[in-house]
């Protein structure tokens, strides 16, 4: 599935959005993909997972586990999983920090592959992995369905991206005048009430 593909199933989602926007990790873009949207119709969502998943076994191999941050890693990461034949986990926050929860465990020699939605600054990325760390599996690295970074956020661990964008963001106080100018609109999931 090359960059058009991909991007075509996100405009035909109605999930390729213009404005102002805020993102998970706070900084403003005037382009947000509303994944949900996409991943809201099964078929597109496997289409892209089984893409993925296909990428991650040329880069990794055989995978055992993959591990998703809650929330919006969650239905990537579990059809990435269904592609590969393996089980597919995830990590919540539990006072701040992202820990396995449910009675979900890694184990020794375990090959495990985070998988996230999205990957713009890599923190959400970064606290995942962190989680993953504190378990006896052998962590191969990482893959999302976009890598909107241009390629230029560094999660620890390699990083396997179904397709990169290099979609631009700012700092709150580093706006340009058009997005300035815009009402922002904070649509992810990070900070909801718990």
């Amino acid at each position: 599935m090359d960059r058009d593909a991909i991007l075509n199933e996100f405009r035909a989602a109605g999930a390729l959005l213009e404005g102002h926007f805020i993102l998970s990790s706070g900084r403003h873009s005037p382009v947000f993909l509303q994944k949900m949207l996409v991943f809201q119709d099964p078929r597109r969502t496997e289409r892209l997972c089984r893409a993925l998943a296909d990428r991650i076994t040329d880069r990794f191999g055989a995978v055992d586990v993959i591990v998703s941050p809650a929330m919006g890693g969650i239905i990537p990461g579990y059809e990435t999983a269904r592609a590969l034949g393996c089980r597919a986990i995830f990590v919540e926050r539990e006072e701040g920090e992202f820990r396995l929860r449910r009675n979900f465990s890694i184990a020794p020699g375990e090959r495990v592959v985070m998988v996230e939605d999205m990957v713009t600054t890599g923190l959400s990325s970064r606290e995942c992995i962190a989680a993953i760390r504190r378990h006896p599996g052998d962590l191969l690295g990482a893959a999302c369905l976009i890598d909107r970074s241009g390629g230029r956020a560094d999660i620890g661990v390699p990083l396997v991206p179904l397709t990169t964008l290099d979609i631009p963001d700012y700092a709150a106080d580093a706006l340009p005048a058009e997005l300035a100018a815009m009402p922002a609109v904070k649509p992810g999931s990070r900070d909801l009430a718990r």
